[in-house]
């Protein structure tokens, strides 16, 4: 596949993307699993090809399939979403590459915490009105105050996983 995207405004489609987290915890021997239902973002294509743009996740809108445990995640020892409502990964520069994979780099901000993100997604789909990126990446959620482990349950990288669709805004 050839990536040829054009120039312009996207807007990422919610109803058609989808991000999610992984994390072993229980000591290793259980992955907890949750998707962002809160999804929204968008950006803008340069004649040159460079891209920027923002991803914005809802942290209350985190789903486990735990109700006790979602609300966990949502307080202070995590995401403390009352006080930081949004995840936020602003887009500095796109690259695609010959591969059909494109070199992002970011910013990630996480309870009012920024750090630099580098991550490689693979264009899966691409017309003249929309583009769906994939990828896979890890963070170190202690990087972002969220250090809580109680008995050492907790160890290791947090796995996200995305399918974003960006469409074309008209002009």
């Amino acid at each position: 596949m050839t990536v040829a995207v054009e120039t312009g405004q996207w807007q990422l489609d919610a109803v058609r993307s989808a991000i999610a987290i992984k994390h072993k915890t229980m000591w290793g021997m259980v992955t907890v699993k949750g998707t962002f239902r809160g999804v929204s973002g968008g950006g803008e294509v340069q004649p040159d090809g460079s891209a920027h743009g923002t991803v914005t996740l809802e942290a209350a809108s985190l789903d486990t399939k735990n109700a006790k445990r979602d609300e966990h995640l949502r307080g202070a020892d995590f995401f403390d979403a009352e006080r930081h409502p949004n995840l936020v990964f602003v887009v500095r520069d796109a690259v695609v590459g010959p591969d059909d994979s494109v070199q992002i780099s970011g910013e990630l901000t996480v309870r009012g915490v920024s750090r630099p993100q580098v991550v490689t997604a693979t264009v899966v789909e691409s017309g003249a009105d929309a583009v769906t990126l994939a990828a896979e990446f890890s963070v170190d959620r202690d990087q972002f105050g969220m250090g809580w482990n109680q008995l050492g349950m907790l160890r290791g990288l947090t796995t996200v996983t995305s399918t974003l669709r960006f469409t074309r805004t008209p002009v």
